[in-house]
């Protein structure tokens, strides 16, 4: 997993206005820069909040992600519940420390 990279990219999308004009012009063209998983790469594209908290993106991050997607604040708390009652405990990062 490449949850560095993912962070990475949320990072600069939520810093960077000319990464985010990039990305919203050619989201490929910019992911492309950066190596994901295929599971990485479906979480971003579609994206799946829930997903992507599984995997371990730092909540900071995410929650203005899910804002650049459209997602009100209850929308992106429960993107995050629904994430883990689809894919399961938390994987990595962080949160990941919460389950022990």
């Amino acid at each position: 997993m490449s949850l560095y990279n993912v962070q990475k990219l949320i990072y600069q999308l939520n810093r960077d206005p000319k990464v985010r004009q990039r990305f919203e012009a050619d989201s490929e063209s910019v992911i492309a820069e950066f190596e994901f998983t295929d599971e990485e790469l479906g979480a971003l594209r579609k994206p799946d909040i829930g997903l992507l908290y599984v995997l371990g993106v730092n909540g900071q991050l995410l929650m203005h992600y899910a804002a650049l997607h459209g997602y009100e604040w209850n929308e992106y708390l429960e993107a995050m519940r629904e994430g883990v009652r689809q894919h399961g405990k938390v994987r990595a990062g962080v949160y990941a420390m919460l389950e022990s």
